[in-house]
């Protein structure tokens, strides 16, 4: 379902860029290092590193051609370059990064923690591993909250597609636990919240319509009668400000730690 950059966009990447940059201040590396940036998808971490982080180099590593041909054309910087790769099996040797980090992908890694040992494994004894991933739950991502909230009010089937139910990694204690069962050292979880401000209701529901991720992709299973009558329960349920804006807000943990030195 990862295969267009440009349906992705409106969809969570706005939304992850904003993330991105307070994350790699938060990482507070130090400048001048080299940067792995796993499952770098359309490049939103890579910009906030290029932005933010005075690196060297920055490598973005994704195993969506569609993802990495999007980052390519956007992202400029010749500190930056993209691969294909998979989390699993990262085409770097041991010890030639100073940092490696993701942004909202280790839930859909199969096996999250060889991906994190993967991330451990190419940084340097001393370096640093940071990750972020959407908090699904009530009080976290509003926008997507609010959708599985509609979509398993209308079908029963739905619960089990939750982002809640189906990623429990999303949340600060097993996040702290993936870190330290790779071998990280220094591990510290912290709670990253963005406002996601909608000019109206269709910027708000044209994105899911883009097949990018699990919502989209569960709307793209719905006969035309049921997906409308989800969008009319969505456009009841959402807060409104007067000018017809629907103010929500999103909240990501991010994790960090260090590697042995």
């Amino acid at each position: 379902m990862w295969v267009a950059g440009e349906a992705y966009e409106p969809y969570v990447g706005r939304w992850s860029r904003l993330v991105a940059h307070r994350f790699v201040r938060w990482m507070d590396a130090a400048p001048g290092g080299s940067w792995r940036d796993i499952g770098c998808g359309t490049g939103a971490v890579t910009q906030a590193v290029l932005d933010a982080a005075e690196p060297v180099t920055v490598v973005g590593v994704d195993p969506s051609a569609g993802y990495v041909a999007y980052a390519r054309r956007n992202i400029a910087d010749q500190r930056a370059r993209f691969v294909l790769a998979d989390a699993v099996n990262l085409p770097f040797a041991d010890s030639t990064a100073s940092v490696a980090v993701s942004g909202l992908v280790l839930n859909f890694v199969p096996d999250a923690p060889r991906a994190v040992a993967e991330m451990a494994r190419v940084i340097a004894p001393g370096g640093q591993v940071g990750v972020y991933v959407w908090d699904f739950g009530e009080g976290g991502m509003e926008a997507i909250r609010a959708f599985w909230d509609a979509a398993s009010a209308l079908d029963a089937n739905a619960l089990a597609l939750d982002e809640a139910v189906r990623f429990p990694l999303c949340a600060e204690e097993p996040l702290r636990e993936l870190l330290v069962g790779a071998g990280l050292e220094d591990v510290e979880v912290e709670g990253i919240s963005v406002a996601t401000r909608f000019s109206g209701f269709d910027d708000y529901w044209q994105p899911f319509l883009g097949g990018q991720g699990p919502a989209p992709t569960y709307v793209a299973s719905l006969a035309e009668e049921h997906r409308a009558e989800l969008r009319e329960r969505l456009r009841s349920a959402l807060p409104r400000e007067a000018d017809g804006a629907i103010p929500l807000r999103a909240r990501a943990w991010a994790a960090r730690g260090r590697r042995r030195a």
